[in-house]
């Protein structure tokens, strides 16, 4: 599998790979997955027993988030990915990949100069008034310098790191091919389908690597709040923004983990708390598009009470039919309607076949019955969600991104809003926002919008249909149409059959072999003949062996069921 990985750089940057993998205790993981004999076969060295002392003392999940950190900033984004996926690792995992920091030290402005100067069509220096060659921070992907128009407006210029994409590139390309064996020869992790999540989180991560659409993000989260004053989106200078640099108002407010400055500038901290709930709310349950890492971080605390968001580089979008459903799963959440719930989790689930709604069901009822008569002020919308998740994953059940993304959203919000106020009350702050959503579904507009929808594709359908029936009867003319019903069960049973008739007819044949061998050996003549006593000896030989056959087949169909 890694021989069509070719190249210098990736050859080097599985050795790289490989030598972390063994410092955090994974080398058999190396292994499994091919790395070893790919590295061996190009001559690289590896030592495989070379643990770093003292690492093995730590938990799987803490030396995973560990090894993450080191292999650089695609698998620092692979992680954070997976932080999100509470409804397939455990809580200590999504708290161990949740600590993944993407502070890493700053590329000096020199070298960064360049690109600076190719994305501006300018030297940097007389583009702006004042700009600061010492980076206010450092990320992974990216790194922010703060800067000032000639206007004297407050800008940030956030530069992506020269090289990285193809860093990036290099990394997914791995990845892919790590995701490949993992299905085909770990088949315990096959049901998690990494293929297609690595498809998934490359696209997004790819996404990530473009500033002008993480400029675009902003600006529609911008235009769903026009008019709001509870929600500040920085301005966006498009004549400098491109791929590799976006330049953007810079927010004067204070960042989402000093509280104590909250409390010096006597902000009301449980007002803050119920505004953001209802930016998020808003944001997922009327607007389908989302900030999907609402982390201290990317959250400011501006004059006022307004809550100000940057960084809107990770999104997610909820369709309509999709809000309806997490509007109806929270509905029954805080109504403790487990039937509801049930419902919306076998319609999450898809076609899966190996479900068992009746297990499902009960799980749920014995979920919910332990919130009955519990006050809606002590409901945690949060940990409701992650407790939904965790009965998803004892039931082998994979949530798609989008609704992993908007459950994550609800963690992080809800843990935010009681660092502001420890009595924050989500459930409350939800209830308004369901209503609306459960009547705004109902509303004449919106079934009119539906009705006009649903006879536009009844109109389709049959202004097709003349045309897909001409071709149907066109293929069955020539031959050409073919109908294939394939029902395992009945296969099972045909296959049962079959051997059932092989037996039969192989005992006849044994039982014939039998009764004419006795014929001839006790035929006239057939004792002193020696030819016939020859061919009796030999039909009692093979009804000796067809016997045998058939009680060793008996024998190996019942140790099969």
């Amino acid at each position: 599998m890694w021989e069509a990985l070719g190249t210098v750089r990736d050859l080097g940057r599985l050795q790289e790979i490989a030598r972390v993998l063994v410092r955090y205790g994974f080398g058999d993981v190396a292994r499994r997955i091919g790395l070893a004999g790919a590295l061996e076969r190009a001559g690289r060295l590896v030592h495989w027993h070379a643990v770093e002392a003292g690492l093995l003392q730590l938990d799987t999940a803490a030396r995973v988030r560990a090894a993450l950190q080191d292999l650089g900033p695609t698998y620092v984004k692979l992680g954070q990915v997976l932080a999100t996926r509470v409804d397939l690792l455990p809580p200590r995992w999504i708290e161990e990949l949740s600590a993944l920091q993407n502070a890493v030290p700053a590329v000096d402005f020199e070298r960064v100069r360049p690109q600076l100067e190719e994305d501006l069509g300018a030297d940097p220096d007389s583009v702006f008034a004042e700009l600061a060659h010492v980076p206010m921070a450092a990320a992974s992907l990216a790194q922010a310098h703060a800067a000032r128009l000639h206007d004297g407006t407050a800008v940030v210029l956030k530069v992506r790191r020269p090289g990285i994409r193809e860093v990036v590139e290099a990394d997914l390309r791995l990845l892919r091919h790590v995701a490949v064996i993992v299905e085909k020869q770990m088949p315990e992790l096959a049901r998690f389908h990494p293929a297609e999540m690595l498809r998934q989180f490359a696209a997004s991560l790819l996404r990530e690597l473009d500033f002008a659409a993480e400029c675009r993000n902003a600006e529609r989260v911008a235009r769903n709040f026009q008019g709001d004053p509870r929600m500040v989106v920085p301005k966006v200078y498009w004549q400098w923004t491109s791929e590799r640099l976006n330049v953007q108002e810079r927010l004067e407010g204070i960042p989402g983990n000093d509280l104590a400055a909250v409390d010096a500038a006597g902000l009301d901290r449980a007002e803050l708390a119920r505004t953001g709930a209802g930016i998020v709310l808003k944001m997922v349950l009327e607007d389908g598009f989302f900030h999907a890492d609402p982390h201290p971080g990317n959250i400011f605390y501006m004059p006022g009470g307004a809550i100000g968001v940057i960084d809107f580089g990770m999104v997610g979008h909820v369709s309509e039919p999709r809000r309806f459903q997490i509007v109806r799963l929270l509905h029954g959440l805080v109504d403790q309607d487990a039937e509801a719930v049930a419902d919306v989790l076998v319609e999450w689930t898809g076609d899966n076949p190996d479900i068992d709604e009746a297990r499902l069901q009960e799980a749920v009822e014995r979920f919910v019955a332990q919130y009955r008569g519990v006050p809606l002020k002590d409901l945690r919308i949060g940990a409701m969600l992650g407790d939904v998740a965790a009965i998803l994953r004892s039931h082998a059940l994979v949530l798609p991104p989008d609704l992993a993304l908007m459950i994550k959203t609800f963690l992080t919000l809800e843990g935010l809003g009681r660092r502001l106020d420890p009595d924050f009350d989500m459930a409350t702050e939800a209830r308004p926002f369901l209503e609306r959503a459960l009547l705004a579904r109902y509303r004449p507009s919106m079934l009119a919008r539906r009705g006009r929808r649903a006879a536009l594709n009844a109109f389709d359908l049959l202004r097709d249909m003349p045309r897909d029936l001409h071709r149907l009867l066109r293929a069955a003319r020539r031959g050409r149409m073919r109908v294939q019903v394939e029902v395992d069960a009945l296969k099972a049973f045909g296959d049962q059959v079959d051997r059932a008739v092989s037996r039969l007819t192989l005992g006849v044949v044994t039982a014939a072999l039998i009764v004419g061998s006795s014929i001839v050996l006790n035929s006239a003549g057939g004792v002193s003949s020696s030819g016939l006593r020859v061919l009796g000896t030999i039909g009692f030989i093979g009804a000796a062996a067809g016997g045998l056959w058939v009680l060793f087949s008996i024998w190996r169909g019942g140790r099969r069921k």
